[in-house]
């Protein structure tokens, strides 16, 4: 559909229709990311047929799936591609601009009334408040994600750690509303930022909660194992991005200071990466055969098998909200060892053992010591946490909440 049709059909379809604009993912379909899901579950879950949703997308994304016209239909969200420049680590902050400024055009051209302007993450902090009086000069609301502690991430340098605080700084203060997925951040916002007075809701991140399709005796399942050198139950897992806020080295340490006969997985893509050099070099993890970095799996169904069949799943999160992979691991793996930090027992409760940076060997000599009883009680009540509260269904129903109000 021609972007002129595409709003045309879009105007005449939804007199009275609460219009919200999604700015901040890379775009739908998802491809990766975790404001990409969280979108793509927003939009596949829509219960509301009141709300019309607007969703910016980087026409890169876009491509990947075919979809390169100016706008397209997807989930029943109207979806328009911006191009952005290649122009380094300020394009992410360049295709945030131009996006806020094209979803206040579609909000014109619609005539919208009480439109919302949905922006995850804190990147446009500087440019906010120019943004923030054209969406107030048209009757709109300015609504936040604020994300994690971006400004407290290893991987940026001290300038750009100071331009996060900063602009996450001119995010909360301009913020008709800030949705935060963690109850941590919730409080830390209110916190730091007591002068603005913020108002904020507390709405987590969402996990799939159905098991793998896949069996034991599938092809796929067979070869990856096979290929991998591992067996169902043998062995310790972490999935997740390979920086240093993820606590690989306490992982590592403690794992290899362990009398454990298992293995150490991890599904993590280290390719041209300085932290691995680092840490190998730090850690000599090289010389210990049970620790097997075995790249990236894209295929989700395998994925979540081996994460079914792991023996117990490792997070060393400490930087941020609810964290999606921690979310996935406690829906399908039966015991997991987290971190002991606010926002993982925040999600993790009484379903998870906690570990200390430097007490980790002893924590897995522990639980290699427990029976089948004791796991099966943990998996039970790690479920049913996901279950009460994690759901996408759940956390799609409240946003529908919100932004109806």
């Amino acid at each position: 559909m021609e972007q002129s049709s595409l709003l045309l059909f879009q105007t005449t379809r939804r007199k009275m229709k609460k219009s919200v604009y999604i700015i901040g993912s890379k775009g739908i379909p998802a491809k990766y990311g975790g404001f990409e899901t969280f979108v793509e579950k927003l939009t596949e879950y829509q219960k509301d047929s009141n709300i019309q949703y607007y969703v910016a997308c980087m026409r890169e994304n876009s491509a990947k799936s075919g979809l390169i016209a100016d706008t397209f239909e997807y989930n029943g969200a109207i979806c328009y591609n911006i191009d952005v420049p290649n122009i380094g680590p300020a394009r992410a902050i360049a295709y945030d601009i131009a996006a806020v400024k094209q979803a206040i055009e579609i909000a014109k051209k619609n005539k919208d009334e009480a439109p919302i302007f949905y922006i995850l993450a804190c990147r446009i902090g500087p440019f906010i408040a120019r943004l923030k009086k054209k969406i107030q000069a048209i009757g709109g609301s300015l609504f936040v994600n604020p994300d994690g502690h971006e400004w407290l991430r290893a991987k940026w340098s001290l300038p750009v750690r100071k331009y996060w605080k900063f602009s996450e700084q001119l995010m909360v203060k301009h913020a008709d509303l800030l949705i935060c997925d963690s109850k941590n951040i919730e409080r830390y916002i209110q916190v730091d930022y007591k002068k603005y007075q913020p108002k904020t809701t507390y709405i987590a991140y969402g996990t799939d909660t159905s098991p793998s399709i896949l069996k034991s005796e599938d092809p796929k399942v067979r070869s990856w194992y096979q290929e991998k050198g591992l067996s169902e139950n043998g062995y310790y897992l972490v999935v997740g991005r390979f920086v240093p806020e993820n606590n690989y080295e306490a992982m590592l340490r403690g794992f290899i200071k362990s009398n454990s006969k298992k293995d150490f997985v991890l599904i993590t893509n280290v390719e041209q990466n300085k932290f691995y050099d680092q840490l190998l070099e730090d850690t000599g993890f090289d010389k210990d055969s049970r620790v097997k970095f075995v790249g990236t799996v894209y295929d989700q169904e395998l994925l979540k098998y081996i994460r079914e069949h792991a023996f117990a799943y490792f997070h060393g999160h400490e930087v941020g909200g609810t964290n999606p992979s921690l979310l996935e691991a406690l829906a399908s793996t039966k015991l997991n060892l987290l971190l002991d930090v606010g926002f993982n027992r925040e999600v993790g409760e009484d379903g998870a053992i906690y570990w200390k940076k430097d007490e980790l060997a002893r924590v897995i000599e522990e639980v290699e010591g427990f029976n089948e009883d004791a796991i099966s009680e943990l998996d039970e009540k790690s479920n049913q946490r996901i279950a009460e509260a994690f759901t996408w269904e759940k956390i799609v129903a409240s946003y529908e909440t919100v932004f109806n109000l």
